[in-house]
């Protein structure tokens, strides 16, 4: 029962950061039908700045920098090199392609940067533990919960009570429309990816603590997993981001704690269980699970 709890504990730990990654890939798509290639290569840029400033600034002031840079350069490259030729969503599929070779420029330059070391991100958690009952946690999976079920809400009261977020849901709705009624389409965008970027960059605090052994040059490949957490919820849904993030997180932590049981599936099969879980799901609801069919005229 114990391990149970455990699996389960730190399943809701995981689901919670991947929400964190997932809402940027939902973000993204509703304001401007682009597939972020780039966001595991943003996640990876927070987490180095905060590594390399932390020692200089504090790890409070460290991450507040890494936010703010990290979501200055998601949306300058929205704003200047993908809008280039304006918020045309005709051309989301190309521009989908450009965001794959931003992520290889930025990957190569910080895994020259990183190597082969492992960066600490000063966080003030490090090692330690809480006893919350019979379950033994480590206080950055509690850190992680709270803070991404603080932030995630605060997200949520954006989308909802924010003359932004009521013009970003106009513009998911009907573009054409959005721009007749006077939405600054350009700007809304932008401050979606600006969003993106900065939750991704949190994310990546949370993702190199412990009991992770810290930042390596392989780190922005774990936003690979909240790609079918944001596919699983339906592209254009918020809170399907967040369910299907909690479901990937719970599925990989408790593949990982009872892998000896699931051994004829293989040993790496904990890699992959994301993505199973995706396809299951898909095969009954291709939408996803909070997605619904789009009224297209012709």
């Amino acid at each position: 029962m114990t391990s149970l709890l455990d699996n389960v504990f730190n399943g809701l730990a995981l689901g919670a950061v991947y929400a964190l990654v997932a809402l940027g890939f939902v973000i993204i798509f509703k304001a401007s039908g682009v597939m972020n290639f780039a966001h595991g290569s943003l996640l990876l840029l927070g987490g180095y700045l905060t590594a390399v400033l932390h020692d200089d600034l504090g790890f409070a002031g460290a991450l507040a920098v890494s936010v703010l840079v990290t979501a200055a350069v998601a949306g300058a490259m929205d704003r200047f090199l993908l809008q280039a030729s304006g918020p045309d969503p005709h051309t989301a599929h190309v521009q989908t392609i450009v965001t794959i070779g931003v992520d290889i420029l930025i990957l190569t330059d910080l895994s020259r940067r990183i190597g082969g070391d492992l960066l600490s991100l000063g966080d003030p958690w490090g090692d330690s533990v809480s006893g919350l009952g019979p379950v033994t946690v480590a206080d950055s999976r509690i850190a992680a919960i709270v803070v991404s079920a603080v932030v995630i809400a605060g997200v949520f009261a954006l989308f909802r009570y924010t003359s932004w977020g009521l013009s970003l849901r106009a513009a998911a709705e009907d573009v054409e429309a959005a721009s007749l009624m006077g939405v600054r389409l350009v700007r809304v965008r932008m401050l979606a990816w600006c969003l993106a970027g900065a939750l991704a960059a949190l994310a990546a605090v949370f993702l190199a603590a412990f009991p992770a052994p810290g930042l390596e040059r392989t780190t922005g490949q774990i936003a690979l997993k909240a790609f079918p957490a944001a596919i699983l919820g339906g592209m254009a849904s918020p809170p399907g981001a967040l369910a299907g993030s909690l479901l990937i997180g719970m599925t990989e932590a408790l593949v990982a704690g009872y892998q000896s049981e699931l051994h004829v599936l293989g040993e790496g099969f904990g890699d992959v269980a994301p993505y199973a879980v995706m396809v299951l799901v898909l095969l009954v609801r291709p939408t996803g699970l909070f997605g619904g069919k789009a009224a297209v005229r012709v």
